[in-house]
């Protein structure tokens, strides 16, 4: 790395050697150096995806990337690259690196690992090649992860025994390390002469275990491709191999089933895109299961950037019975064509790149009438994320169809009749665009899943919902009548939205207070689309994730907060004029750990100490609280209240004040007590605003120093044209964990009132975490004078940013 006449390296050697391991500990270590301007990770896939390549460089630069191949290379040119996992020669100017060649102007390394010696010669590379472990280092290594090693020094025929599996393992790390890991904690000699025995006869250990299709099922996704654990177990619940007489029972069966794959290193735990709880195979973990004899009726083309389908002859032979053609770019499914898959139980053709397939709508549009003619045996049909604009009348015979998946087929507007389906039993038509449910969507009377959620679709037709009497998952956003809901008595999982009050009091007598396990109801009038809830769609998908209760443009005097749920976590109200106070609601928000309040004009305060007790908000962990015109205070506590003042928000850790317009003070002296865990603060648009903490003059003319608000790590204050101060005299915040630091548009404040921490000699220094600073405007930073005596001596030039939002 530091030879300046070698611009590219290649790190060689075979499957499970520990090429990436290295390559990470080179990585991590780059980052905390200043050697290159730009490190970054990307990993090539066996199907060379150029584009995916180029998405995931522009995703580490931050940077967005035009449609065209060659335009995409443009921009990316001024990138380094660090590749990972390459199978075969690619062009390094395609993607849109730089030549790695000497340069004195710009120094560019492209460091790449492959199991292939041939592509790293051939992509003119100095060849690093990693060697198996020595016999030693197998041993030590295998020691470490079963944690054994007394045992072994004591027990000689254990000793032996362990000394044959680990040279079985050919010195290869991953396989070591695997190997460990099933074994940890097991002392029976009999286990560990079993796995020595299966060794031997090459039958891999996961052969042997109870859960093998649901193990064997996840080389179905492409490779290196984090795959969600909540669609995992859904999967497996579609195909059988997880059963139970509730849905709550199955998904703790999966999540049980994904942790113990996780612990024997068969499965790596990662996150989606999206930040969601994810697993991934290891591509030589993905090989072997793909190489199982029972699983050799698997036709897996995924994400290999197909154009058309495959051959015919290929996949439409009496052998396979599962096919993944997931994640590729099929433009066309060719009008005569018609299968012969009797055989077949499962075809995956969905796609996972939403945003961009939303936006340029490509792949196929269409499926022909006589595709579907010859699967009389399927089972599982996943098309979600296509852009089909309907489904042809075939789909109905297919008698034995267990799970119809139409996800986010954002052009879907017509099903035939779904008479002939009587198998269903998962229905998902969720982000789909049908004006209307299917003909005959009725008679699917065995649906324990049904996801329905469509712009043009408004209501269910009354009597359609109680012939669903198994439903165990009901996720939607259409207005349900609420007799009709409660009478659902196997419904565990529940999102929807109630007309008004009447409806939601109706939903509650007759559930008898027996409500879903988890759920997310909204009682009122259509959730705004260009408010504070655009986008709630995707909560609504979840249903399974969340306790959560909406209130929208309804009145509140006609609701029972007795009646509701003591287990509530997420509320929210808006636009709900006649409450006057959130704590009116005591025994409501016991349980809230988020309460968001929007545009509710008679709110004078959050908490009324003379009407509520203190503990009403004790859980609460994040305050939102937006456009409420007439709040004067967030703690009322009335001319005859004795002090001193209770501890209120205790596990608060994020408040965000918006538009407020008649608030003058947020804070009150006697408050700060209970805000010791505070941790993001923002403050926006409050014209009156004038103090963030009032101290009532009780601090002038003391000498001393208070720290208040020990934990901030965003303070954000933006247009608030009356604020003089943050916090009194002699009163300042410590910034040991602050992160951000945003203030724009506020003139009249003059001071900031933050403490630097110090290094063990006294001198101050820039906070450990800080990120980033931004002021607006410049002059004004230019002009601000520090509480702290000491802050002139540090330098935090490198952490400001004059524009408005980072």
């Amino acid at each position: 790395m530091d030879d300046d006449q070698v611009g590219m390296i290649g790190v060689c050697g075979m499957g499970g050697i520990g090429k990436t391991t290295i390559m990470k500990h080179i990585n991590n270590q780059l980052l905390k150096e200043d050697q290159f301007h730009k490190v970054i990770w990307v990993t090539v896939s066996k199907e060379m995806n150029v584009s995916k390549v180029q998405e995931d460089i522009a995703r580490c630069l931050k940077h967005s990337l035009l449609e065209d191949e060659l335009e995409r290379a443009t921009t990316l040119n001024h990138a380094l690259e660090r590749t990972n996992d390459v199978w075969e020669r690619f062009s390094l100017s395609k993607i849109g690196i730089p030549d790695p060649k000497p340069d004195k102007q710009r120094k560019v390394k492209v460091v790449l690992t492959s199991r292939s010696k041939d592509v790293c010669k051939s992509m003119g590379c100095k060849v690093v090649q990693v060697k198996p472990l020595s016999k030693q280092e197998s041993m030590n290594l295998f020691l470490n992860h079963v944690e054994l090693e007394h045992s072994v020094v004591q027990d000689p025929e254990l000793k032996k025994i362990v000394n044959s599996i680990v040279e079985k393992c050919g010195g290869l790390p991953l396989a070591i390390v695997t190997i460990a890991g099933s074994m940890k904690g097991v002392y029976d000699i009999h286990e560990w002469r079993n796995a020595l025995n299966e060794l031997c006869q090459q039958v891999k250990s996961v052969k042997q275990w109870d859960n093998e299709n649901c193990f064997v099922y996840c080389s179905l996704y492409p490779e290196d491709f984090p795959i969600k654990r909540r669609e995992l177990i859904e999967k497996w619940i579609d195909e059988g191999f997880i059963k139970g007489n509730t849905r709550q029972a199955m998904y703790d069966r999966g999540h049980s089933i994904l942790n113990k794959l996780e612990n024997n290193s068969l499965l790596e735990r990662t996150r989606s895109l999206g930040y969601e709880l994810s697993v991934k195979m290891h591509d030589i973990i993905r090989d072997t299961a793909l190489s199982i004899e029972d699983h050799s009726r698997f036709y897996v083309k995924a994400g290999f950037q197909l154009k058309e389908l495959p051959d015919e002859r290929e996949w439409t032979t009496g052998t396979f019975n599962k096919v993944s053609l997931m994640n590729n770019s099929i433009l066309e499914i060719p009008s005569h064509i018609s299968p012969k898959c009797h055989n077949l139980s499962t075809l995956l053709l969905q796609q996972h790149d939403l945003g961009l397939r939303r936006v340029l709508g490509t792949g196929f549009k269409t499926i022909p009438g006589t595709f579907f003619e010859h699967m009389n045996g399927l089972k599982v049909l996943d098309l979600s994320y296509t852009n089909i604009t309907n489904l042809p009348d075939s789909i109905s015979n297919l008698g034995n169809l267990n799970s119809l998946v139409l996800r986010c087929c954002y052009k879907l507007r017509h099903l035939p009749s779904l008479a002939g389906l009587k198998a269903l039993k998962k229905l998902d038509l969720y982000n789909t665009t049908i004006d209307k449910i299917p003909p005959q969507m009725e008679t699917l009377e065995n649906l324990t899943y049904l996801a329905l959620q469509a712009e043009g679709l408004k209501e269910l037709p009354t009597g359609t919902l109680p012939m669903f009497s198994r439903l165990q998952y009901l996720a939607t956003m259409l207005q349900l009548k609420g007799e009709e809901v409660g009478k659902l008595s196997k419904l565990e999982f529940l999102s929807c939205i109630f007309l008004d009050m009447e409806e939601f009091k109706k939903y509650n007598s007759t559930t008898g207070t027996k409500w879903s396990q988890n759920y997310i109801w909204s009682v009122g009038s259509s959730l705004s689309r260009n408010g504070s809830l655009f986008g709630v769609e995707d909560m609504f998908e979840k249903p399974e994730e969340h306790n959560t209760l909406y209130f929208v443009n309804c009145d509140l005097e006609e609701a029972d907060f007795e009646t509701l749920p003591m287990d509530l976590n997420y509320f929210h109200v808006e636009k709900c004029d006649d409450l006057k106070c959130l704590s009116d609601g005591t025994s409501l928000f016991h349980g809230v750990t988020f309460c968001h309040c929007w545009e509710c004009q008679g709110i004078e305060c959050v908490i009324d100490l003379s009407s509520s007790p203190s503990y009403s908000f004790k859980n609460n962990e994040r305050l939102v609280l937006g456009k409420l015109r007439n709040l004067l205070e967030l703690v009322r506590v009335g001319p005859t209240f004795e002090s001193p003042c209770p501890v209120i928000f205790s596990r608060l850790t994020m408040i965000s004040l918006e538009k407020c317009s008649r608030m003058k003070k947020l804070f009150s002296v006697e408050m700060l007590q209970g805000l010791q865990n505070l941790e993001d603060l923002t403050v926006e648009g409050c014209q009156e605003m004038e103090k963030i903490i009032d101290d009532n003059g009780t601090r002038n003319g003391s000498d001393t120093t208070s720290l208040v608000l020990p934990k901030p790590r965003e303070l954000s204050l933006y247009s608030l044209p009356s604020l003089k101060t943050i916090c009194g005299s002699g009163v300042m915040i410590p910034t040991n964990f602050l992160r951000y630091l945003r203030i724009t548009e506020c003139p009249e404040l003059k001071r900031i009132p933050l403490l630097l921490p110090q290094l063990e000699n006294g001198e101050p220094s820039i906070p450990p975490f800080l990120k980033r600073i931004c002021v607006k405007p410049r002059e004004w930073w230019e002009s601000i004078e520090w509480d702290d005596p000491n802050a002139m001596n540090v330098d935090l030039s490198t952490f400001v940013s004059h524009v408005e939002y980072f």
